[in-house]
């Protein structure tokens, strides 16, 4: 294997690494603070750049090596129409590592290439997750802290209330008081009246009697 097929193979190594880690579940905190790093690291972003300048010399590497497998494959075609069909020798072990190691560069790259793609959206997607479980968090905190506020509203109203049905009884109470005591200051006429009456005539009795 050439060195840039080497360096294909590593980096289809790496990509499977990657993706195994990307579908790990790893706790909430700890997966949002590493791809909150990852999306504003400038390192990262320049590894980004460099990988998709990569990727286009693999496509290039893609393509080079599907044209390989047609021309090993017409070759053969060509000398089976020609009637030369090689069965043993040197020729046909060389045919047949020819077509061996065109085909297995083709689907080096392209598993590279293809991984490369699951790999991005997968990374989206995990972003995307994250992104709509902070909303969710966002919204239940903002439900709690309005639940806090009409409990708190609810216990202010029923303060209220009690008051109110304080103020009642303290009214009600009032009014029983009152109504005591016009009937006390009522009572204590009749009982002036009644003494001034008496009065009056034992004083015209003691008259009547000188």
């Amino acid at each position: 294997m050439t060195l840039y097929y080497t360096l294909v193979f590593v980096l289809l190594m790496v990509e499977m690494v990657a993706f195994f880690f990307l579908v790990t579940p790893l706790p909430f905190n700890l997966r949002r603070r590493l791809f909150h790093f990852i999306s504003t690291s400038d390192i990262i972003a320049r590894t980004q750049y460099t990988l998709k300048i990569v990727f286009v010399f693999i496509l290039i590497l893609f393509i080079d090596s599907v044209n390989r497998v047609y021309r090993v494959q017409q070759d053969v075609i060509a000398s089976n129409a020609s009637g030369t069909v090689i069965t043993t020798g040197t020729d046909r072990t060389e045919i047949q590592a020819r077509k061996f190691y065109s085909q297995r560069n083709m689907y080096l790259c392209g598993f590279t290439l293809f991984l490369s793609v699951i790999l991005n959206r997968t990374y989206v997607l995990v972003v995307e997750l994250l992104a709509v479980e902070d909303k969710l968090a966002a919204m239940k905190a903002s439900a709690a802290s309005t639940a806090a506020d009409s409990s708190v509203i609810s216990s202010k109203n029923e303060e209220i209330a009690a008051l109110k049905a304080a103020l009642k009884n303290k009214d009600t109470d009032l009014e029983t008081l009152r109504i005591q005591c016009e009937g006390l200051s009522a009572e204590y006429h009749k009982l002036g009246d009644q003494l001034n009456a008496k009065e009056t005539l034992e004083g015209d009795n003691s008259k009547k009697d000188l």
